[in-house]
């Protein structure tokens, strides 16, 4: 009755407001998103805070050039709201993404037991990468002490980098040169005792974050390869790999300029 009294502009007028303040909500409502970017690097084989990232005893160490950087994200607080107006504006900027939350962090988890499980993770991590290595250069059964040390990162995506660093520290390319040919080499992906490399999300952002900080190679898991070339900055050759033989096998072929190296 009461819009049948109104002109049909002040009707029209009427039912906007509600759509409006509908999408206005929207606009403002939480979702289940995380909103991400290119995060901090470290070079596995240099130092982090002041203190070696790889320390190694019981077996002679080789000195070092190039660099293994290791590559994070960085994403909005688990208890940040993120609204639809904050994921179009992320939508539409390369320096940005947007990831489920839950792909982010564990549902239903506080902030605390994130970081705690971040850093379990990222113990098992260096557990993992550590054996990884050792059973590469056939060292497991030797008395080799590694640690290893990173500030401030928490999760597993650092493993394949540091058995490379660890491989690297050892035995180099096998050959008496550096595993890195001198270059500045980053990478990602989760490692298991036995060389297996598995993905870990956020891979876009890692190689924007590699390129800006001088990397020029990228290993990056070969099931993320799509993830990887959708964003891939100029000037950084990926290098896609499934198991830690063949990322060593791959840099000693860039290295020595021999052999094929695999691409995305």
């Amino acid at each position: 009755m009461f819009l049948s009294r109104l002109t049909r502009p002040q009707a029209l007028v009427a039912c906007a407001l509600p759509v409006a303040g509908l999408i206005g909500a929207a606009l403002f409502a939480p979702l289940p998103f995380s909103l991400t970017q290119p995060g901090l690097t470290a070079d596995v084989l240099g130092e982090n805070r002041g203190t070696p990232v790889i320390t190694i005893s019981g077996v002679p160490t080789r000195d070092t050039s190039g660099q293994l950087r290791m590559t994070t994200i960085e994403a909005t607080n688990p208890e940040t709201d993120v609204s639809l107006g904050d994921v179009i504006d992320s939508w539409f900027r390369t320096d940005r993404a947007v990831m489920p939350r839950d792909s982010v962090y564990p549902s239903g988890e506080s902030v605390k037991e994130i970081e705690r499980q971040g850093t379990e993770q990222m113990r098992e991590s260096q557990d993992a990468a550590t054996d990884a290595a050792l059973n590469y250069l056939d060292l497991s059964d030797e008395n080799v002490k590694v640690t290893l040390r990173l500030a401030d990162v928490g999760g597993p995506s650092a493993g394949l980098l540091f058995s490379l660093g660890i491989i690297d520290k050892l035995d180099g390319d096998g050959s008496g040169g550096d595993l890195t040919g001198g270059r500045s080499i980053a990478g990602t992906g989760t490692i298991e005792a036995d060389g297996t490399v598995g993905a870990v999300g956020g891979v876009a952002m890692k190689t924007q974050a590699a390129r800006r900080d001088g990397a020029t190679v990228f290993l990056v898991p070969k099931d993320e390869c799509g993830d990887a070339t959708s964003e891939l900055p100029e000037g950084l050759r990926l290098i896609p790999v499934t198991t830690l033989k063949g990322a060593v096998d791959s840099l000693v072929a860039l290295e020595q300029g021999k052999g094929s190296v695999p691409s995305c």
